[in-house]
């Protein structure tokens, strides 16, 4: 019979693993518990051992037949969870049966916002996948429907009944929960779907024309040797598909019986898993998720700190085989983010590759987020056993390592980063002056869980473009907000400073772009040193076109000599 464990209620006493700072404390099948509006349910979580934080998440709602346990006993669900290196959580059926009225599919959403608790380990939005098996896939397409905005991607493989289109028309309420930074958007939204039954009709077939209406689908009809039916989305696409990709496949099994074999779950696993959902402007967007193997990044390490210390290096082609000097930026990712996980979330790889620079991904120290909470939450300038970790000596460390291996120009280094990401860039402009030509912090730029601390100088001047969400609940406050784009105090008192000592125009420039209303701050020469850009519709978040903007219209437009003087557009300062 497999052991059940429960996590510790106090995570901080065990040690990080200063060689591999990532991995999850403990190992094993644990069992965790929900709030309900009626109570609480329990559902058990398995971690492979070396697990790392940030992999895929699968959400499973079993067959009711059998007990749970002897369900994951008597299958292969626990080898699949560590040949994939993945999260599985599964769902437990209460008196032997799935409530199809709409309580289970709620405590399945309600799994899904506690897996994110961060409490004995970390995960992320950005990757949770639901499967529901036997009479569990009606549960898991009620879900899904009420929560589309929120999965990854949804499989179900059982007969479905008429109840499975309950949420058809239904959604889950807006919602956050702050400093875990996961926010329910609650939109319909795209979805890719894998379906198995006997035959695509009935109410088999209402829950297929719903997904295939959800998803834009072809009428084209495709198959491969596990889907009698593949329907692609339709080639027609009104919008750019920067920040969303129109991915979402439906996807048939017909003549299901019962019984997913190891090979066909292989199969859907890698179907759904290449698609990642990412907070943005409007509601959480889909794309492919950047491999960092298949797109040919490269993963380096140093010792700093007591601590192995990694990141990322995306070199395109076409720099190495030119030889010429080349811009650097550092792009750094939030708090319980992974180097891994920030590379489809800013997207800044393709902008490396179409604009000729060198990308590189550092994955930040550690620090404990909540009381009793596990200590190796990944964080920018974060403290371990009482002593803050040097991330800044670590960065411009990795600036040295990439300089002396290309050709690096050093007259253009720059970073950009979201969350405490942003904190980092701005903490690099202040510390670092005389390497960063300028940055753009994303969703943050002071720490609010420490004093303010104001900097005198910043000498030579580093620009700034600032972008954050009218809804980021770090950054901005819609009712008392202070400046002209309705900031918190701290945020603002940063930016005045910098104002300050920079002596720019009190008054901004303004214009609105799409979903941005810009604030331009000049100097006397009116060069831009300070832009702010509020994004519309948007919570503690950054998308793609974000690292477009900042390096196109920002941040490449700046140079420094190395006698500290600073160039905007091949014009001195």
């Amino acid at each position: 019979m497999l052991e059940v464990k429960q996590f510790p209620k106090d995570m901080s006493v065990f040690e990080v693993d200063r060689a591999d700072a990532k991995q999850c404390f403990l190992f094993g099948l644990f069992e965790e518990t929900v709030k309900l509006e009626n109570g609480t349910r329990s559902f058990y979580t398995y971690l492979k051992p070396g697990l790392h934080y940030n992999q895929p998440c699968l959400v499973v709602a079993p067959p009711a037949s059998e007990s749970v346990l002897t369900w994951l006993e008597e299958s292969f669900w626990l080898s699949f969870a560590e040949d994939h290196d993945l999260f599985l959580h599964i769902l437990k059926p209460e008196n032997g049966a799935w409530d199809e009225g709409g309580a289970d599919a709620d405590y399945m959403n309600k799994v899904y916002m506690q897996i994110q608790s961060r409490q004995a380990y970390v995960t992320m939005q950005d990757n949770i996948y639901a499967l529901g098996l036997g009479d569990g896939a009606v549960i898991a397409q009620q879900a899904v429907m009420k929560m589309s905005s929120e999965w990854s991607g949804l499989a179900s493989f059982g007969e479905l009944s008429a109840a499975a289109m309950r949420n058809a028309n239904v959604l889950h309420g807006s919602e956050s929960t702050v400093k875990t930074e996961l926010s329910i958007n609650a939109a319909k939204v795209q979805v890719p779907v894998w379906m198995g039954w006997q035959e695509n009709a009935g109410d088999n077939a209402a829950v297929c024309d719903y997904w295939k209406k959800q998803n834009d689908a072809d009428g084209e009809r495709f198959s491969n040797a596990f889907a009698d039916e593949i329907y692609f989305p339709s080639t027609v696409c009104k919008s750019s598909q920067l920040n969303e990709e129109k991915i979402s496949q439906v996807r048939v099994t017909n003549g299901f019986a019962g019984g997913m074999g190891r090979e066909l779950a292989d199969s859907v696993w890698n179907f759904l898993s290449k698609a990642c959902r990412h907070r943005g402007f409007g509601h959480k967007m889909l794309r492919n998720r950047i491999d960092p193997k298949a797109y040919g990044f490269e993963e380096h390490t140093m010792e700093h700190g007591g601590f192995t210390r990694l990141w990322l290096e995306y070199v395109p082609a076409s720099v190495r085989e030119s030889g010429k000097k080349v811009p650097l930026v550092l792009c750094m990712h939030g708090r319980g983010g992974t180097a891994d996980s920030f590379l489809s979330l800013s997207g800044l790889s393709r902008v490396a590759e179409e604009r000729n620079f060198i990308a590189v991904f550092p994955e930040a120290g550690v620090y404990q987020q909540r009381p009793g909470g596990v200590r190796n939450t990944l964080l920018w300038n974060g403290e371990y056993e009482g002593e803050r970790i040097d991330d800044v000596g670590f960065l411009l460390k990795v600036v040295e390592d990439v300089k002396a291996r290309y050709a690096i120009d050093a007259a253009r280094v720059y970073a950009c980063g979201q969350s405490s990401g942003g904190m980092m860039s701005a903490a690099l402009a202040e510390k670092a002056p005389d390497v960063f030509a300028a940055v753009s912090p994303w969703s943050a730029i002071v720490d609010p869980d420490h004093d303010l601390v104001l900097p005198e100088k910043i000498d030579p001047a580093v620009p700034f473009m600032f972008l954050f969400g009218d809804r980021d609940w770090l950054v901005a406050d819609r009712e008392n907000g202070e400046m002209e784009f309705g900031v918190v105090s701290s945020v603002a008192a940063y930016l005045r400073n910098l104002i300050r000592l920079y002596g720019l125009e009190e008054k901004p420039l303004q214009y609105v772009c799409g979903e941005i209303s810009w604030f331009v701050y000049r100097n006397a020469n009116k060069v831009p040193m300070l832009t702010v850009g509020r994004v519309a519709g948007m919570t503690h978040a950054n998308y793609p076109r974000e690292s477009w903007i900042a390096y196109d219209e920002f941040l490449c437009r700046f140079s420094k000599a190395a006698d500290g003087t600073l160039y905007y557009m091949a014009e001195k300062v």
